[in-house]
């Protein structure tokens, strides 16, 4: 305990100096770090919401959506299977939560159920639910029959489309630069998104807006406007026409190509024309199936459509084997690159709604973030006058230990670009507090055993020994509390554990090793006779 090997006293200075050059950047405006030098590592604290003002916003995920959409794939199910095995019915019709048809052919009910438990049911049990099904099939002797979903495949389907949406959700935010979002799951069908420093959602508002689903199809170029719609065929507006172009064009329903088979998509220009477009590439099987669609229509326009909207219809000249593309339509650097994002994030499960938007003004923030100073600093003077009144000389190694503490913790804060909130400056008002209990644990003990008659370097060894257990025990209890809190919170107080958990980790090293440190460096120079710990009884 009382010696310090040459290795360690110059650990002890590097680890105390870099903490003071990686907290240094939070001094700067965010404006001026490209200037630090390079060897600087030119990060700061990220305030969150309650400290920087931004926006709030409570999205909800359209759950009748997601239903009907999973009725509509057993629906194209049923009819391509029984299709292919030449079985004749009719009536083929979503009710409800269910798919009903009526068999010709009522002999046949047998085959039926055992075609569709077969083909419809292969995965479908949920083994948290003790095995239950997603779907009930039930097919009877008049050849009536029909596919029900259950409860448990209704809160299946439900929560992994909220999940899938928080996921698109964090990759659109991502990739749109905004930093530091706080994204979480509220309820059953809810997400709570909020933007730090965001005075101006309404471009964020536009990407969660679209459920961007992006779908290839061939042009019907029989049909004419004015006719009967062909079963097979939809009429889609066009997004932003030019002057004088048609505002809607008929495409098949039939997806040649599924966006899901998209890998990247970049926004760029034209070669030809300097205009803005966006460069898509497909994985190895959309390249194989863009390449066969376009290799067997060439010559013929082939529509490119976006949440039921055709982005344009370009003509193929040539096969495309290369499973890269182009989308052209009028876009803006803007609008080629936000369309980019929404391709790369990928298609939400279901359109979103937010049902509750709120802006917070910096004047908040600034009022919050002044507060919270105040208290610090005030605690902070508190702490180290009553450190000094009582312990003196080794009081002031713990205050000296006490501001480093507060350097390190800022220090880890920014390597880790942190967000910090109202929370989170509490947990470092906390981390104050605790620290001082484990230097004042030092001192008493020190005292007690220099009153038991110990020479001082046998009172600060003992001193030193028996305080370590106790200060080690506290602190390892104090940060599985921070770990569960972690765990099992999110937002703010998540943000409040991060930081006190920080701030235990480096009160541990200021606390025991710093202060220690300082006081055998002292000690080991004065040769004293009394340690200067003695406090008035």
């Amino acid at each position: 305990m009382m010696y310090f090997a040459p290795w360690k006293k110059v650990t002890i200075l590097v680890v105390c100096l870099l903490g003071v050059i990686l907290s240094l950047p939070n001094l700067l405006p965010r404006s001026t770090l490209d200037a630090l030098p390079s060897w600087i590592p030119a990060r700061q604290m990220n305030l969150g919401l309650d400290l920087r003002g931004g926006s709030y916003l409570l999205l909800e995920v359209d759950m009748k959506a997601v239903v009907d959409a999973r009725l509509a794939n057993i629906q194209d199910s049923i009819r391509s299977l029984l299709r292919r095995e030449n079985i004749v019915f009719s009536d083929l019709a979503v009710n409800d939560h269910s798919v009903n048809f009526t068999l010709s052919d009522p002999g046949q009910a047998d085959r039926v159920r055992t075609l569709l438990a077969e083909n419809l049911l292969t995965g479908a049990v949920d083994p948290l639910a003790g095995g239950q099904r997603d779907l009930d099939i039930s097919v009877g002797s008049d050849g009536k029959a029909g596919l029900t979903l259950t409860e448990v495949g209704l809160r299946d389907r439900e929560a992994r489309a909220v999940e899938q949406s928080i996921e698109i959700v964090r990759r659109r935010v991502d990739e749109s630069g905004t930093r530091e979002p706080l994204i979480s799951r509220q309820g059953s069908s809810r997400i709570l998104l909020q933007l730090p420093g965001e005075q101006n959602p309404d471009r964020i508002r536009r990407l969660l807006g679209q459920t961007a689903k992006m779908t290839f199809h061939l042009v019907n170029l029989d049909y004419q406007p004015g006719q009967p719609v062909p079963p097979d065929t939809e009429v889609l507006p066009i997004e932003n026409p030019r002057q004088g172009e048609r505002t809607s064009i008929a495409v098949r329903k039939r997806i040649e190509v599924d966006g899901a088979n998209l890998t990247d998509a970049r926004a760029g220009t034209n070669s030809q024309n300097g205009q803005w477009v966006v460069n898509f590439e497909f994985d190895s099987a959309g390249a194989r199936r863009f390449g066969q669609v376009t290799q067997a229509n060439v010559g013929k326009p082939f529509a490119i459509v976006l949440d039921d909207k055709v982005i344009t219809y370009p003509n193929i000249n040539e096969p495309i084997l290369g499973g890269r593309g182009q989308i052209s339509g009028n876009f803006t650097a803007q609008s080629a690159n936000d369309l980019a994002v929404l391709l790369r994030a990928g298609a939400l499960p279901a359109p979103l709604t937010i049902v509750e938007e709120r802006t917070v003004g910096p004047d908040l923030g600034a009022d919050a973030i002044q507060a919270g100073i105040i208290a610090v600093a005030v605690g902070f003077v508190l702490v180290i006058t009553y450190m000094l009144l009582a312990y003196g000389l080794f009081g002031l190694f713990a205050n000296i230990a006490l501001v480093m503490n507060m350097v390190l913790t800022v220090a880890i804060l920014s390597l880790l670009e942190a967000t910090l909130t109202l929370p989170g400056i509490a947990g470092m008002l906390l981390t104050l507090g605790m620290s001082v209990d484990a230097n004042i644990l030092i001192n008493e003990r020190l005292h007690e055993e220099t009153k038991r008659g110990r020479s001082p370097f046998s009172a600060m060894d003992a001193g030193f020994s028996r305080a370590f257990g106790t200060i080690f025990d506290a602190n390892i209890t104090s940060l599985i509390k921070m770990a569960i809190l972690y765990t099992l919170t999110t937002g703010p107080v998540r943000g409040f554990a991060v930081t006190t958990g920080i701030g235990i980790l480096t009160s541990m090293f200021t606390a025991i090793v710093l202060v220690r440190f300082m006081m055998v460096t002292w000690i080991r120079r004065k040769r004293p006779t009394v340690l200067p710990v003695l406090r008035k009884a």
